[in-house]
């Protein structure tokens, strides 16, 4: 397969995945409506909203309120340029050849319940180097998901995410689930806080060696997402929570911010490549308390 058939590839599916995620959580939206009629946040629905990079590319945002969603973000980009000289150091082969190409997804949900945990999911396929078949290039897939529970940890739900990625992770190489595993506890650890910003998942990044088989991968790992996380939610959307777990709820938010705003990797390259700087911090909560 030739770069820009392989490039087409993993654009097209990281919008499907992107409908087909968005569909799901406009169905649990709906349900929650059923379910409960009195409750006055309106019905939830995706809102779109495309973005231009002058540098080269774009993408598209894709944000829901609602009833057991309080904000969450499914968006899509494919980018293209040149890396600045201040961030050519932090991404292998950019010193040799400050090209780069890079499309992915980008998911994150902040939940109405307390007892509902907030979630992160990414996927993405990055080219550094030259662009068109034949010249020096580095082509990698990265991404990965993590649980983040808030006022609650419930096992079961941590069990059945994790059973989830470690039959993802198995499918391509039986190695890649304690591999990525560790990788996102590492990751996902603040250190200031010297606390974990949730319950895990797997992590990796940089893989390169064989195309077909870790977009495969990467698909697999889109794929278990929409399978587990839905199935999470609709076991604890339903149920009540108090003011207490709220404000827990809250505090918690607070350290996830944190960790977004000083260390995480995907806002430092979306805004050092002239990112759009709403669809990069979408991740940030709607609503969060420090203490």
């Amino acid at each position: 397969m030739k770069l820009d058939e392989k490039k087409k590839a993993a654009e097209e599916w990281f919008r499907k995945l992107r409908d087909d995620i968005c569909k799901e959580f406009e169905r649990l939206e709906a349900e929650m409506f059923t379910e409960h009629p009195q409750v006055k946040v309106p019905h939830g629905y995706f809102e779109r909203t495309p973005w231009t990079r002058p540098e080269g590319g774009g993408g598209e945002m894709s944000i829901m309120k609602g009833r057991v969603f309080e904000k969450v973000g499914v968006n899509i980009s494919t980018v293209h340029g040149t890396f600045s000289e201040q961030f050519r150091k932090e991404i292998p082969g950019a010193d040799a050849d400050p090209r780069f190409w890079a499309s992915g997804i980008s998911l994150v949900a902040h939940m109405q319940s307390p007892l509902v945990p907030a979630v992160h999911m990414n996927t993405r396929m990055v080219i550094v180097g030259g662009s068109a078949d034949g010249e020096e290039r580095r082509v990698w897939f990265g991404g990965g998901a993590d649980l983040n529970p808030t006022a609650t940890t419930f096992d079961e739900d941590v069990a059945d995410f994790h059973t989830t990625f470690r039959h993802a992770c198995k499918g391509t190489d039986a190695a890649y689930y304690e591999k990525f595993k560790q990788w996102c506890d590492e990751y996902f650890w603040i250190k200031h806080r010297a606390e974990p910003r949730g319950a895990g998942g797997i992590f990796y990044d940089y893989l390169d060696t064989d195309w077909e088989r870790h977009f495969a991968f990467t698909q697999a790992v889109g794929r278990a997402f929409q399978i587990v996380y839905p199935k999470i939610v609709r076991r604890r959307m339903h149920d009540s929570w108090t003011d207490k777990e709220r404000e827990k709820q809250l505090v918690k938010r607070g350290r996830y911010a944190e960790f977004n705003l000083l260390y995480d990797r995907g806002t430092k390259f979306g805004l050092m490549t002239g990112g759009n700087v709403e669809a990069i911090l979408m991740s940030l909560p709607p609503l969060a308390v420090w203490e």
